[in-house]
């Protein structure tokens, strides 16, 4: 055979994909505060955005939302005008998760797809809709979205999700997108166990404040005389508030 050139080179000679689609997964976390006598935290929910297919294939099944991709723009550019023109919800920072491509994963033929996701605040989601190729749009707690007969092999991409943001939620501090400035302990706590369920840190407090590795991450807040701020926003006793600092620190395996 011929060695390949710029003068003979041919796409012809080439199988290529039938389709290139992005697709996302949006999660949140919902927040109600509970009609108590006793002041509580608010029950706080890890949910995912699904669009109802209203075309085949899968018409009627949920999925995640995304579409094809144009030939002059990038994938991530499809992923955002994908969001935006089935849900409505735009301005979203998404990352990219992975590359999808079993053989019949979507009868339409070869697809390969690539996957992006973002854990995002509520109010960014307050403007969704059902647009374009979508019927409907909700949001599902996870544990429920995980336990539907999704479409393509979209449970695989949201479990693979999944596992991306709870890896974020314990090496950034993320957590600081779902709460106030000024926060106590618990209120970091919930939303860190929100995300990941299985996250059990004895002696929290101690460890995130006086810890080599992690001191800095939060601060005391205190007024301009230098007292200790407290709040009883949700608890009778007033407990001392907290305010991340901006530093993020390069945590390693080794230390």
């Amino acid at each position: 055979m011929q060695e390949e050139n710029e003068s003979n080179y041919s796409s012809s000679r080439y199988r290529t994909p039938d389709g290139a689609p992005a697709d996302i997964v949006i999660f949140t976390i919902t927040s109600n505060n509970r009609q108590r006598v006793k002041k509580a935290l608010p029950d706080r929910e890890l949910e995912v955005m699904l669009i109802q297919r209203k075309k085949w294939p899968f018409e009627g099944q949920w999925a995640l939302p995304g579409g094809f991709c144009a030939e002059s723009e990038s994938m991530y550019e499809c992923a955002r005008r994908e969001l935006r023109e089935e849900t409505g919800v735009a301005d979203v920072h998404m990352e990219y998760l992975n590359v999808y491509s079993s053989p019949g994963r979507d009868p339409r033929g070869w697809i390969i797809s690539h996957a992006f996701c973002a854990l995002v605040r509520e109010d960014l989601l307050a403007d969704r809709r059902a647009d374009d190729d979508a019927a409907d749009v909700r949001l599902f707690p996870v544990g429920e979205a995980l336990e539907m007969d999704l479409a393509f092999d979209h449970r695989e991409v949201l479990t693979d999700a999944l596992n991306r943001i709870r890896e974020r939620m314990v090496t950034t501090t993320i957590a600081s997108e779902f709460l106030p400035e000024a926060f106590t302990i618990s209120e970091l706590y919930q939303v860190i166990r929100t995300v990941v369920p299985d996250f059990e840190e004895r002696n929290f407090i101690r460890k995130i404040t006086s810890t080599q590795s992690r001191e800095g991450i939060i601060e005391e807040v205190r007024d301009t005389e230098g007292r200790p701020l407290l709040s009883n926003r949700y608890s009778q006793r007033a407990a001392q508030l907290y305010r991340f600092t901006g530093y993020k620190p390069q945590l390693s395996i080794y230390r």
